[in-house]
């Protein structure tokens, strides 16, 4: 399982106010990186909180908070059941065509947001009707519309980001994409990606994991090396050492108990599971 499978951390606080079929909050925008799944990665040279970029934004004065927002991503409908079952009453943000997916996946959306140049109007018309807020982009915008997910996200403050995409689609689109959850903006809260079978965990300073023995998982530094990299419960210990960027050396270790954990004093990692079909 997904470290059980999403358990709140020890410095969380105990409750966050309630969430609101209708709440929101002004979202708020900052440098722009990448999209996840098949829609892809696009450049950008300037913020997206660009006047001309925002055509919607949520009333200020209605605040929301979640413990746990779940960020699907676009790419049309899972080619593959998920890896482990999604937290239970989370804020659920739909970008663009993930829209689509997270109806397919039984979810309620809360929030829609993109250029929704790829959704299908029958899944926009349904999710608007069911109250969810619908925040338009114009297509020449400065961020893909997983990122305005993920800034969405962020500025409700949750303790936890899911995010649900696929694994397809061209490969730079999917590199450029990992990237952009291990970006620091968003190291407040942990993040947890499920791309068809694979699972991928951020780690920022230190995360407890449950596996099964033998099964791969891999250490891949982001956006840098990573210092001081521990690990616990693996079959090829990491003892404060520094994983550069490009290396390959946290390719391909195994669980060698069902609990592990992964610690660092520095720098960004994404703890890669591939999953079954994957291998």
């Amino acid at each position: 399982g997904l470290h059980d499978p999403f358990p709140a951390r020890p410095d969380d606080p105990d409750e966050r106010p309630a969430v609101t079929q209708n709440g929101g909050s002004r979202l708020t925008w900052h440098e722009r990186n990448g999209e996840l799944g098949e829609t892809g990665l696009r450049g950008r040279t300037q913020s997206a909180a660009d006047p001309q970029n925002l055509i919607w934004v949520m009333p200020a004065e209605e605040r929301m908070e979640a413990r746990t927002v779940i960020v699907v991503a676009g790419g049309g409908v899972p080619r593959q059941p998920l890896p482990g079952p999604l937290p239970d009453n989370a804020t659920v943000i739909a970008a663009d065509s993930g829209v689509d997916r997270a109806l397919s996946l039984g979810l309620h959306v809360d929030v829609a947001i993109g250029d929704f140049d790829s959704v299908s109007p029958e899944g926009l018309a349904a999710v608007e009707a069911a109250g969810a807020r619908v925040e338009r982009h114009p297509p020449d915008k400065d961020a893909t519309d997983l990122e305005l997910a993920l800034d969405a996200a962020i500025a409700l403050h949750p303790a936890r980001i899911v995010v649900v995409g696929s694994s397809g689609g061209r490969l730079d689109h999917l590199f450029g994409s990992v990237l952009l959850l291990g970006l620091e903006r968003y190291a407040s809260a942990e993040i947890d990606a499920y791309l068809d079978a694979v699972r991928i965990h951020i780690v920022h300073r230190s995360l407890a994991l449950r596996g099964t023995p033998g099964e791969i998982v891999s250490l891949l530094p982001l956006h840098g090396a990573a210092e001081g990299v521990t690990t616990r419960g693996l079959v090829y210990p990491l003892s404060g050492e520094t994983l550069t960027a490009g290396s390959s050396r946290g390719i391909s270790n195994l669980f060698a108990v069902e609990a592990a954990a992964v610690t660092l004093e520095r720098g960004a990692i994404a703890v890669v599971r591939p999953g079954k079909e994957d291998l």
